[in-house]
């Protein structure tokens, strides 16, 4: 007979024990060890393995190209890498309230207009679902809604409608009868993903699913998910700004470094297909502390504003930086001190990326540091120049990817000159559509960032 026990899995790594423990020894989490049920036993044994498929040399495995059904919103397609795969298993994840649902509905219904699509909710009925179809003007014939937690219904009814795509918001609020535990455990959204899973395989139906990320980003949420599912996306954005980011964390048919962007408004999300005006739109021409970095997305690029706050401290100097790593923050700081002198390490130090965007690029270094250098001396950086290179501990310029794209972006927006690595200006192709500076080292970027001509005599600061 077989005999029930118990084990205890890390929700954030999946590190499995016997014992309860309050500390995960392999990712050092604190209290993310969850029990769950487990069937041992002599009665229980491996399940055989299937037998269709034989072993062939890679170079002998013909290539096909991968059928994508498009839902009608560019920044959505964009992201997943041109629409939706058959067969595929795609987790939406963010903050609750961040609107996943409203961008899943709006791409849902662009979606039924090839075919039959099937939008399960585990948390709302299906007046509620209708309201806000009506209120985004969704009213595709063929998008089909069903308020439902067993997920044995939720199979039967989606091969009953030989639906092509399915969504399920969300994973949490399902539940299987022969899995253990309550829904939104550990156990349950394993077990409710693997079967969508084997679904999604064996009918060639795509399947999305919602997963609302916790405050540590990992309880039953889209972290315990990721080894499992094909594309993993991302939908960030500050609740007070209408500004919404979709990012890619995992795409196996796709690039993971494209980025859409959407307003959020009262009658939904509006795609921006010029995010470059949206996030310097209020931009204070002329102020210190402000720099615009011409960076790069995947195959898009973005112009964004990078913003430095310089005061003396109170105690202890403070440092804080929003949109961009901190620790690249400090060591651009050290940099700055050490090689353009730029006395910083004794103030107090606050910088930010305008309009909640990441920057994650090593592009965008010299922004942030003209940005420091300008709030530290007080002087403006010259309105119509944007800037990008990677600055190395010897204070020197480094070339970056892509330089066409940017200095086309920051043309096409009203910028005159740009600011860029010499080896990079170097590369140019063709004859770039505004002036171009190259630079090698720090200090001679901010000379020209600064102090252009005219204003030389304006030297001021540490």
């Amino acid at each position: 007979m077989p005999r029930l026990r118990s084990r205890f899995v890390c929700a954030s790594c999946g590190f499995a024990t016997a014992r309860p423990l309050g500390r995960c020894p392999q990712c050092s989490e604190w209290g993310a060890l969850i029990e769950e049920a487990v069937v041992a036993g002599p009665g229980v044994s491996p399940a055989p393995a299937g037998g269709g498929n034989e072993p062939s040399p890679l170079c002998e495995v013909g290539g096909a190209d991968v059928p994508r059904q498009p839902t009608g919103l560019a920044e959505f397609d964009r992201v997943l890498g041109g629409g939706l795969v058959a067969g595929s298993l795609v987790l939406l994840g963010g903050d609750p309230g961040v609107g996943k649902s409203t961008l899943l509905l709006q791409a849902l219904g662009g979606l039924a207009r090839g075919g039959s699509v099937l939008y399960v909710s585990g948390e709302e009925s299906r007046e509620q679902i209708a309201m806000r179809g009506r209120r985004l003007g969704v009213s595709a014939p063929r998008l089909l809604v069903l308020a439902e937690t067993r997920l044995e219904r939720i199979l039967q009814h989606a091969a009953a409608l030989a639906t092509t795509a399915l969504a399920v918001d969300s994973v949490q609020t399902v539940h299987l009868q022969a899995a253990a535990g309550l829904p939104g455990s550990l156990a349950q959204v394993r077990e409710a993903a693997g079967r969508l899973l084997a679904v999604a395989k064996e009918s060639g139906v795509a399947v999305v699913l919602v997963g609302h990320v916790t405050k540590d980003g990992s309880r039953a949420g889209p972290r315990t998910l990721e080894h499992l599912v094909d594309v993993v996306l991302h939908f960030e954005g500050e609740r007070a700004s209408g500004c919404r980011l979709l990012r890619a964390r995992k795409n196996r048919f796709g690039s993971t470094t494209e980025v859409g962007v959407f307003e959020m408004r009262a009658e939904g999300l509006r795609e921006v297909p010029n995010p470059s005006a949206l996030f310097l739109a209020e931009r204070p021409a002329g102020a210190p502390g402000s720099a615009v970095v011409a960076g790069l997305e995947g195959t898009r690029p973005l112009l964004v504003e990078v913003q430095a706050l310089v005061a003396s401290p109170a105690g202890p100097p403070r440092r804080a930086a929003m949109g961009i790593d901190p620790y690249r923050v400090a060591l651009l700081l050290a940099v700055l001190e050490r090689r353009a002198g730029v006395r910083v390490l004794d103030q107090d130090v606050f910088v930010n990326v305008a309009g909640g965007f990441q920057l994650d690029e090593p592009a965008s270094d010299l922004a942030l540091a003209a940005a420091v250098a300008s709030a530290a001396r007080g002087v403006a950086v010259e309105p119509a120049t944007v800037c990008f290179g990677e600055v190395g501990l010897a204070g020197e310029v480094r070339a970056v990817a892509g330089p066409e794209p940017r200095l086309a972006e920051a043309a096409r927006l009203g910028f005159g000159r740009c600011v860029v690595p010499e080896a990079s200006r170097a590369r140019l192709r063709a004859d770039p559509p505004l002036e171009v500076v190259g630079v090698r080292d720090l200090a001679g970027a901010l000379e020209v960032l600064l102090w252009p001509p005219g204003l030389a005599g304006s030297r001021a600061g540490p």
